[in-house]
């Protein structure tokens, strides 16, 4: 460089000097930079420089063009001035100062907001930068200069590269130990160039950009630049912001570099211990970033030492009880511990070791403790993180000992928490009121199970049971996986009968996934399970040779070819309320031909195997069942494999059973233990027998299309001839009757020649059975007629005989008019013109009016002489009428007369199922019926409830029925039935089906129910006739006994359940408006019984937690599980309904005040409720009424008064009555009660100091009650006035001191004390902080 080129940039450095000073300094031009670069870059000596010009003078012009210019004239700039102070021999302490320092680097962030990416890069990247400067051509930076053109002219980031690689080389000549402030801002600018650099950036240059960046603040972590574990601190604090990035190369860089920092100094590995605590406490309360800062410490936490670790994880188990925040975070951070960390709970490591110390135990106990947290969120997060450990866990034989150790359920017991306490825990959070705690729970226990192989406590698994019929969708499907787990591991009787009670029912859910996947559970655990029998049994033969006859044994010989549990599972399939659900399961599986071969053959051999031990064992074969289910199970799947099922087995079966007819009670030698035992006559059941005569029936009818032309005959012969004989059990008939039928499918070539074959014999049966009926009626007409000469009645031998004629012929007439039933329905256009006069002459028997008694001879009550042939008759001629609707349109009166006065529970179910069965065929002609067959409901027979509501269930499903009128209100009462069973289903109707299907019928039918379930008339408004007054009363909850208020709440707290939180503010506000306000104009009788339980009725319900939306002063454990995508949509829902609030409040408000006035004028018994609700008012909507009350300072008086009269009355009361009945110590009480208590007790004493009586108990209540009332008073204040300050003490009355009078002492420290306890200035907060 010339000498002309240094005396032009000194001269120009002069003239910079002479206007240092004024308001505007000017930086050093381009020009003289671009010199300066160049000669800085030969290497040339500087000596004529420094020679010329001070190096002092030459740094401030350079600041100055750093920190003013625009970016290309500042980065030059910034080269400058690391080239000076990396130039050989320069006086770095001279060229550097703080100030310099702090322009270098605003010049490096300003660079960072313009910078122009490398010309080569990809097309996307220009689109987006396109883009970008669209959006931001409008916006200027805070940082730069008005008039700078910092947001047109870029920067190339090549430029910005080479000036970080400069300053890593300067950073090995400076000493920023003396300049803390300059080394925070070098901290913090490097810190933030990942990520203002990402946009601006393409990957190599990024990657060489934040490589340099690392190795910046590398260096910044030597010691000449300060105490290394302070500065690591401020490095670790700078990045810390990274954590809850989403995943990018932002937050790769910041791991990346934290983990690098492990092999470090002492003084950085401290910093780096304690910055998971750091980030901890830092963490977010929304989910997805709370869940970053977590994997993020978890990077942090495995590269420390193992004492480290544990360090950590006893400070994780301290924040599980902090903070309702930290709580939750240290639930999160537990499961990551405990499974990314090596060895928790110590069981493979040694004495030696340092890692040895079972940390895990630690962790669990404090899962353990959370999963009964106060938060909800808490509590779900704790159950579902406790699930996943013991399912992690149990991976591991060693792990899987202790975590049974410490649950309860091995050898010892760890800390407390024992297989009782856990079983105890699990039970209440099953049943939790909060869906996802609920969750969490069924997945724990599914989990639970796989670990001790299905030991599982009895109570939970019938909460399980319960949790099958959960509202909420994935609480059933997780109830059904945790059932069905507990199933698939452990076969015990309690788990299969559970299971089988609670799963297979799903098949009728309104979710199709839900009735997929019990499908799936169906066939995998009771199918298949039962196929692979087929295996074990199929080549099972016992050699007689081999059969010691002892009476023991049995059994055993049964259990050996069939594994363990098949014949209860077998047997509990028969259960009458698990078959209806076994039947359309095998039917769906069944029409999607998922059901398989072996399935029939394992059953044909089980029962194979059963006839041929008892064979073996020598019994009677006439004396043999098949074990129970087992043709049951084989005549539903049957019908879709019928070329499965072999003809000779069934032929043989049929013959053994139609041959051999038994008597007696029967004992399965299936089930029975020790059977034989020292007898050999064993009693048969006819019912058992009967049974599989009729799934036998059933089965070979399934199979008829399949069986031979012969032998199809001749069963269909020997089976009309048995029906012809009507000596069966009314089960046979039916599948007789059936399978009569589709045998005659076999022997017809066509429909019309199979019609005629039908129809000739079941106008033979037809005939057959007219005749027995219309003999029994004349004989029994006759009897009676004869009966009646004679007083008193004849007795003796021929009574008797002519007794057990009668029994035969009535049994004989029983079973032929069952197989009336039977063939109507199998063949509906049969002549029946003989039938319906007799069937008439039957059901109107028991009626008094003469035109309706068209009889052939002398009336007769078979109604009291033959009940069961009564009711047979009622039964078959619902069956016609079905089949004839002439005939059904003239004898539906007959039924439902015959349901209101009827005293048979077996009558009445048997007409409400004929009824139902009515309304499906002829809806227009029962609907007028409806309300006349829901008195039903409330019947005195539980089967007749219990069938009642199911059938109009159904109905209205179907859309049969109308909720309409008074039928939803009379269904209401099913809610508080005295039957579990009824109670249960109820719940599932209102809480799942109608929640669905009818969404807003409990919001419009709440008010109404109010008044009609307490039979309130007092309403202008709610007036009916006469008429329905005595139905009305019938299905009220009546009075005002604590009984009746805590049904009817139950039924108010089902309904808000299943309202919308909309729906809830509309019910709050139609509460008051039609019934509250309704009451201060006069319109609702207060004066009333009915009126008066009405009002006390909505008081409880404005109480109740049901009616309260859920606050937005609900806390961030709330947040983290709504979605952040649903923000904004959260936001706007909550900022409407707190509009909706306040509103609501602000019309309420003003109906209670006028209320309360009424009342008091009356002198009420319902002022107490009505200040008890707005105590509660108060309280739930504070900021709401807070505006209220701001605005009329009249009103807030009044409220304050009447609330601390009305808390001083109560608390006076209640404690009066503890005392009178049995005295509390102080140590039972409050901190302020027990504080004033003892003060009233003390100078109660100094009073009466010469008398040995003690307090009296009323002096105690009043202390008590006065000291409740003014806390009661302070939290008021502090509700409604909260921001007010203190009144000063000047500003109130001084009371005045009543002299000690009476026989006492008087004495001068008495009084004293007296006086300073008045001048003592009370505080008016509330008793919470106290």
């Amino acid at each position: 460089m010339d000498d002309e080129t240094i005396s032009r940039i000194v001269t120009e450095i002069s003239d910079l000097r002479e206007t240092h000073h004024t308001e505007n300094p000017q930086p050093l031009s381009e020009q003289s930079l671009s010199s300066l670069q160049t000669l800085l870059n030969h290497s040339q000596p500087l000596d004529p420089l420094y020679d010329a010009v001070s190096p002092s003078h030459l740094i401030p012009p350079i600041a100055t063009a750093m920190d003013s210019s625009p970016p290309p004239h500042s980065l030059l700039a910034s080269h400058v001035f690391l080239s000076f102070l990396l130039s050989p021999n320069a006086p770095v302490f001279t060229l550097f100062t703080p100030l310099s320092f702090l322009s270098f680097l605003r010049s490096l962030r300003r660079a960072f907001k313009n910078t122009n990416p490398n010309p080569n890069n990809n097309a996307q990247q220009i689109r987006k930068r396109r883009r970008n400067s669209k959006n931001k051509k409008n916006v200027q930076n805070d940082d730069d200069e008005p008039n700078s053109p910092n947001s047109v002219q870029k920067v190339d980031v090549r430029v910005l590269i080479s000036l970080f690689e400069k300053l890593v080389s300067v950073m090995g000549l400076i000493h920023l130990d003396r300049f803390p402030e300059s080394l925070k801002s070098l901290i913090q600018t490097i810190s933030e160039v990942p990520l203002t650099a990402i946009e601006s950036c393409n990957e190599v240059q990024y990657g060489r950009l934040v490589g340099l960046c690392s190795k910046i603040l590398k260096e910044v972590l030597k010691p000449e630049h300060g105490e290394v574990s302070e500065t690591a601190a401020e490095v670790l604090k700078a990045i810390s912001p990274f954590v809850v990035m989403p995943k990018s190369q932002v937050r790769s860089f910041a791991v990346g570099f934290v983990i690098s920092l492990s092999r470090d100094s002492d003084g950085v590995r401290k910093a780096l211990v304690n910055f998971p605590r750091y980030l901890a406490n830092k963490a977010p309360d929304k989910a997805d970033p709370r869940a970053l800062a977590v994997d993020f410490i978890m990077e942090v936490v495995r590269v420390m030492a193992v004492g480290d670790q544990i360090e950590f994880v006893k400070y994780v188990v301290k924040m599980s009880q902090g903070k309702t925040n930290l709580r939750l975070l240290a639930v999160d951070l537990i499961l990551n511990l405990v499974t990314l960390l090596k060895d928790p709970l110590g069981v493979n490591s040694t004495d030696e070791e340092e890692g040895n110390v079972a940390w895990g135990i630690w962790c669990l106990e404090a899962l353990v403790k959370r999963c009964s947290d106060v938060s909800a969120t808490i509590r779900g997060r704790a159950m579902s993180t406790l699930a996943q450990v013991v399912g992690f866990l149990s991976g591991s034989e060693k792990a899987s000992v202790v975590l049974k150790e410490f649950m309860g359920f091995g050898d010892g017991n760890v800390a407390g928490v024992g297989g009782k306490g856990i079983n105890e825990m699990l039970r209440r959070r099953c049943v939790d009121e909060k869906a996802v705690v609920r969750k969490a729970a069924l997945l724990f226990v599914t989990n639970l199970t796989a670990l001790l192989g299905g030991a599982i406590d009895e109570v939970v698994l019938k909460t399980m049971g319960m949790a099958c019929s959960d509202s909420l969708l994935s609480i059933r499907k997780a109830a059904a996986a945790a059932l069905s787990e507990a199933f698939r591991t452990f076969s015990a009787e309690t788990v299969t009968t559970e299971w089988l009670h609670s799963v297979p029912r799903q098949i009728a859910d309104n979710e199709t996934s839900i009735q997929e996947e019990c499908e799936n559970l169906f066939q995998e655990l009771v199918l298949d399970r039962i196929s692979r029998t087929a295996a074990a049994t199929s080549s099972y033969i016992e050699p007689a040779s081999s059969i010691k006859k002892k009476g023991k044994g049995l059994d055993n010989k049964m259990d050996m070819p069939v594994p363990q549990g098949i014949l209860y599972l077998l047997r509990e399939i028969c259960n009458g309320e698990v078959s209806p659900w076994v039947k359309k399961i095998c039917t769906n599986l069944g029409k999607k031909k998922r059901l398989n071969h072996k399935i029939v053959t394992a059953l044909q051999n089980i029962i194979k195997v059963s006839e041929s031990i008892w064979l073996n064992h020598s019994k009677p074969i006439e004396k043999w069942t098949a074990p129970q289910g087992a043709w049951f199970l084989l005549s539903e799947v049957s019908v879709f494999l019928p070329k499965a099922v072999d003809w000779e087995f069934l032929h043989h079966h049929w013959q053994l059973l139609d041959k051999h007819k038994v008597k007696g009670e029967f004992r399965s030698p299936v089930v029975q233990i020790n059977a034989f035992e020292g007898d050999e006559s064993i009693e048969c059941n006819n019912v058992a027998w009967a049974s599989d005569r009729v799934f036998l029936l059933q089965t070979i009818s399934n199979v008829s299309v399949e069986l031979p032309t012969d032998p199809a005959a001749d069963l269909a012969h020997n089976l009309l001839k048995r029906v012809e004989k009507f000596n069966m059990h009314a089960t046979e008939v039916d599948a007789h009757v059936k399978a009569l039928k589709t045998l005659c499918k076999r022997k017809a070539s066509d429909a019309a020649t199979e019609e005629a074959i039908v129809l000739k014999w079941v106008h033979q049966v037809l005939s057959r059975a007219s005749q027995i009926i219309e003999t029994f009626i004349s004989d029994n007409s006759e009897q009676n007629a004869e009966t009646d000469f004679f007083t008193p009645p004849r007795s003796g031998p021929s009574k008797g005989r002519k007794s057990g004629r009668k029994r035969k012929s009535l049994s004989k007439a029983i079973t032929a008019i069952y197989t009336i039933g039977s063939l109507i329905i199998v063949c509906p256009s049969a002549d029946m013109s003989a039938i319906i006069p007799l069937l008439h002459t039957i059901i109107t028997s028991g009626n008094s009016d003469p035109k309706l008694n068209k009889l052939l001879g002398p009336a007769t009550s078979l109604q009291q002489e033959s009940p069961s042939f009564y009711i047979q008759g009622w039964l078959t001629m619902g069956k016609l009428c079905l089949a004839d609707g002439k005939l059904a349109k003239n004898y539906i009166p007959l039924f439902v007369q015959e349901l209101e006065k009827a005293d048979s529970a077996a009558l009445r179910n048997n007409i409400v199922v004929t009824m139902a069965d009515f309304c499906v065929r002829y809806t227009a002609l029962i609907d007028c019926y409806i309300t006349k067959i829901t008195r039903c409901l409330l019947d005195p027979c539980e089967l007749v409830r219990r069938q009642t509501f199911i059938l109009l269930s159904r109905l209205l499903q179907r859309d049969y029925v109308k909720w309409r009128g008074v039928l939803f209100l009379r269904f209401l009462l099913s809610l508080v039935d005295e039957s579990e069973k009824i109670r249960q289903l109820a719940d599932f109707l209102f809480g799942n089906i109608l929640k669905v299907k009818a969404p807003l019928l409990a919001y419009n039918s709440f008010v109404e129910a109010v008044f009609v379930l307490n039979d309130c008339r007092a309403h202008n408004g709610h007036r009916e006739s006469n008429e329905s007054r005595t139905e009305s009363q019938l299905f009220s909850i009546r009075g005002a006994d604590e009984k009746s208020r805590s049904r009817r709440m139950h039924i108010y707290v089902s309904l808000l359940k299943q309202m919308a939180p909309e729906h809830l503010l509309a019910t709050f506000a139609k509460l008051c408006a039609e019934i509250l306000a309704a009451a201060s104009d006069g319109m609702l009788n207060i004066e009333d019984a009915t009126g008066q339980s009405v009002l006390q009725d909505t008081f409880q319900i404005l109480c109740c937690k049901e009616i309260r939306i859920q606050s937005t002063r609900v806390s961030s454990e709330s947040a983290d599980i709504e979605e952040e995508g649903g923000e904004n949509g959260s936001s706007t829902r909550k900022a409407i309904t707190q509009a909706v609030k306040k509103g609501l409040i602000q019309n309420t408000i003003p109906i209670f005040i006028e209320l309360k006035r009424l009342l008091e004028t009356k002198n009420s018994p319902l002022i107490g409720s009505l200040m008890e609700c707005l105590r509660i008012l108060l309280k739930d909507y504070k900021n709401e009424i807070d505006d209220i009350l701001v605005a009329d300072k009249q009103l807030q008086k009044e409220l304050i008064y009447d609330m601390q009269k009305y808390e001083a009355a109560k608390a006076k009361a209640t404690v009066a009555e503890a005392v009178a009945s049995k005295p509390k110590s102080a140590a039972n009480q409050s901190p302020d009660v027990s504080k004033n208590l003892a003060k009233e007790q003390e100078q109660t004493h100094e009073q009466n100091e010469d008398s040995d009586k003690p307090p009296s108990d009323s002096k105690i209540a009043s202390a008590r009650a006065d000291a409740a009332a003014a806390a009661t008073a302070r939290s008021l204040l502090k509700e409604i006035n909260k921001g007010t300050s203190t009144p000063q003490l000047s500003s109130l009355n001084v009371p005045k001191v009543k002299s000690f009078t009476g026989g006492c002492v008087s004495r001068g420290d008495k009084r004293l004390d007296v006086l300073k306890s008045v001048q003592k200035k009370h505080s008016f907060d509330s008793d919470e902080e106290n």
